[in-house]
């Protein structure tokens, strides 16, 4: 985060924001550009990507289901608009130890001692690691001490639009974006790496709330996509995870999803119209 903070006081904030006395190093400043930067950042990628997913991508034939609800799309939009600023709070507070040089983030590739091949498999092990912490705590929240306080509110979604994809409650958003805010305080990872990284899980996020259930046949048990997701929202008890099956086969909870046995969603409408 510290590469985006040091390109808006380079290219806004030092010369047009703040006084010119204020140093860009000290600690209020840089907390209350980051609060700023990272709502912005949020709610940029957000907006974007989830209105391409749904005007590119999404089946508006879903919106005909039985179980999508009356003025669904603008109160998935209005419930995440409002839970992002509450989420960036705890988040910036992690951003700023980056910032303070408390992470394990490195800036040239020479830094690494294994160059390119370290970048590959860190960014292999991000997704394996954020993969497995997201799945505990996700499960977690469907405990019954935190459900209903925290996880319900997602779960009201049961056809979702790629507008739910943030659609949180604020303690429940935070907690699902952990891992991926912890890993750098464990893990040597490349800054712009990271950077990249932490927009792909946004837009993935979008992905497995968008609708489209296909997946390559060879990948269907392996990559939870939308189909796996979506049967997450229908069953609730079924596939926690982010990216990969693999923790739900160890768990036990891993589901077929089933758009891929005839019986999701579009099947369910298709039968609709033969009645």
């Amino acid at each position: 985060m510290d590469l985006v903070l040091e390109a808006a006081d380079r290219l806004l904030l030092t010369p047009y924001v703040y006084p010119a006395g204020w140093p860009e190093d000290e600690p209020c400043r840089q907390l209350l550009s980051l609060f700023v930067i990272t709502n912005l950042g949020a709610l940029a990628l957000y907006l974007l990507f989830g209105t391409l997913s749904y005007y590119f991508i999404f089946d508006h034939e879903l919106k005909k289901h039985p179980q999508f609800l009356e003025n669904q799309v603008s109160r998935e939009i209005a419930y995440a608009v409002r839970s992002l600023p509450w989420i960036s709070v705890p988040t910036v507070a992690l951003f700023f130890a980056e910032v303070r040089g408390y992470s394990k983030l490195y800036d040239n590739i020479e830094d690494s001692p294994y160059g390119w091949s370290g970048v590959f498999l860190s960014m292999l092990s991000f997704l394996f690691f954020t993969d497995m912490g997201i799945y505990w705590i996700h499960r977690g929240l469907h405990h019954k001490l935190f459900y209903k306080r925290f996880h319900k509110p997602h779960h009201l979604w049961k056809i979702a639009t790629p507008f739910a994809s943030h659609a949180f409650h604020p303690v429940d958003g935070f907690m699902q974006s952990l891992p991926y805010h912890v890993y750098p305080f464990l893990f040597p990872l490349h800054k712009v790496t990271y950077l990249g990284l932490y927009i792909f899980v946004n837009v993935w996020t979008i992905s497995i709330h968008d609708g489209d259930y296909r997946v390559p046949r060879l990948l269907r048990h392996v990559i939870n996509g939308s189909a796996h997701h979506t049967d997450h929202h229908l069953y609730f008890d079924y596939n926690y995870g982010q990216y990969f099956t693999l923790w739900d086969k160890i768990g036990g909870s891993y589901k077929s999803p089933t758009s891929f046995e005839g019986k999701g969603p579009h099947d369910y409408l298709r039968k609709l119209r033969e009645k």
